[in-house]
Parts: structure tokens; C-alpha cells; sequence
């Protein structure tokens, strides 16, 4: 598993007095101030995070140390991380993302069909994006337990039950 877990990415000022906008990646939204000190990802910035409202697609709120418009527009695009120990455990059958990336993907027959390049959510459930080699392109698998019944963290690896006609 990795040390750090993206939770949030800025997308801005907020206001002229320093708030930033912020999409949180956790359920629900507002648990992103619950993990302490969030870090970017190379670890050299950090920040406390308050949550002061909601604002379309995300959440407004306070860093510390970051007091201007110019500060917070400073920040755009940055991802926020937080160390993988800080986040609740989860039940057997709930993952997150980040486990899931670069896991191997084979079928119910032993055959390797890819690694997890990506988990998407676009709303109608998550999508695992498997990268099939070079050459190949990648192929979206719905992930759901009648299509993917096994994931094995510790041995890094799904099993996909593959429906007819998705690698064709």
C-alpha cells in the first residue's frame, strides 16, 4: 500500500481573504479537516484545513498560513495528501482508490488481462481503468462484485469475471 493518499486537490481562491476552493476525494466531503495536517505532494508544504462552507463541486475553507487571494490562486491544481496510517480502516468489502492502483488484473482462468492504471467515478458507479501493455488500449471494467469477486491486497492482484465481449 502506499504511504500517502491523495484526499483533495485545491482549485483556487475562494473570496479575497484566502480561501480556497477544495475538491475533496473523501466520503462525505467535509472529513478531509479530520486527518490533521494535509501535505502536498512532495511533502513541503502542509496545511491545517478548516471547512467554512460548500461551493459548487466542492467545499470552501482556510489553510493556515495562507492569508491572500494571491496565496490561495498560488495553489491551483495542487494535491493534498495525507499519510495512508491517518485513514479509518474499512470493512472487507470496501477499498480505497489509491490500494487499488497498480494492482495486477486476471481472469478467473489465471490469464494476466492488465494493472489498475485508474479508478473513475462518474457518477453511476466505480470503473476500474486497466492499462492491457503497450500497443493495447485500456479498457474500462465496472467494478462490481459480480464482475470483480476477488481482490487480494496482499498479494496485489484482482480476479475478473470478464463479461462477453469487453476485451474484443
Amino acid at each position: 500500500m502506499k504511504e500517502q493518499v491523495c484526499v483533495g486537490a485545491l482549485a483556487g481562491a475562494f473570496g479575497v481573504r484566502g480561501e480556497v476552493r477544495l475538491k475533496s476525494f473523501c466520503v462525505p466531503p467535509e472529513a478531509i479537516a479530520d486527518y490533521g495536517p494535509l501535505s502536498t505532494e512532495k511533502g513541503d508544504k502542509s496545511f491545517e484545513v478548516t471547512i467554512t462552507g460548500q461551493v459548487n463541486n466542492g467545499l470552501s475553507a482556510r489553510l493556515s498560513r495562507v492569508n491572500s487571494k494571491e496565496a490561495a490562486d498560488a495553489l491551483r491544481g495542487i494535491r493534498l495528501f495525507v499519510n495512508r496510517d491517518a485513514l479509518p480502516s474499512l470493512p472487507d468489502d470496501e477499498f480505497y482508490h489509491a490500494d487499488l492502483i497498480g494492482l495486477a488484473a486476471f481472469d478467473a482462468g489465471g490469464e494476466k488481462l492488465g494493472r489498475i492504471k485508474a479508478v473513475l467515478n462518474h457518477g453511476a458507479g466505480d470503473l476500474l481503468e486497466l492499462d492491457c501493455g503497450p500497443g493495447k488500449s485500456s479498457v474500462l471494467v465496472p467494478f462490481t462484485l459480480a464482475i470483480v469477486p476477488t481482490v487480494d491486497l496482499s498479494a496485489g492482484h484482482v480476479v475478473i469475471d470478464v463479461p462477453e465481449g469487453l476485451f474484443d
